[in-house]
């Protein structure tokens, strides 16, 4: 299924991320801000183990970030609880339920783990894809509101054991 990014991913990732950003704009979504993520802080996230890639023959179908930590968007929490951010499927995978077997896979690692929760975040006005976390069985827990520009986020977790 997952398995970790390479070094040799960033620039896959980083476009995947541009095309996903671009169309999310196209549709009127407020969600990520197109060229806000660089191919060095892709990099860097790669470096760190943050990301893993569902792989196609030809590339990259479905990628996201799996944190232990989110401070920036969770504060200083000690819940135990591992954080999903940038879930990303190709627009010419989508469809085919990549997003939910992401999903199922962060709540199995989670679990082995040790974590209680898994949490994400996604833009307050991104109805659709609330409505998508919400029956995979994420519950709204509250929002969070930036200073510096990013959109208000609605914050989702799931109660693992």
């Amino acid at each position: 299924m997952l398995e970790p990014a390479t070094a040799a991913d960033s620039r896959a990732l980083h476009r995947l991320r541009r095309s996903l950003e671009d169309w999310l704009r196209a549709e009127g979504v407020d969600q990520w801000i197109p060229g806000e993520v660089t191919e060095a802080e892709v990099a860097a996230q790669i470096a760190r183990g943050e990301w893993h890639v569902l792989r196609n023959g030809a590339g990259i179908d479905a990628a996201l970030r799996f944190l232990r930590a989110d401070r920036e968007i969770w504060g200083q929490d000690e819940t135990s609880a591992r954080y999903v951010h940038g879930l990303m499927v190709d627009r010419a995978a989508a469809g085919r339920g990549l997003g939910e077997a992401v999903l199922r896979w962060a709540a199995q690692r989670s679990t082995a783990e040790g974590a209680e929760r898994l949490r994400l975040d996604c833009g307050e006005t991104n109805e659709a894809l609330r409505a998508y976390y919400r029956s995979r069985g994420f519950t709204e827990v509250g929002r969070k509101d930036f200073d510096h520009g990013w959109f208000s986020v609605t914050l989702f977790e799931k109660r693992l054991r």
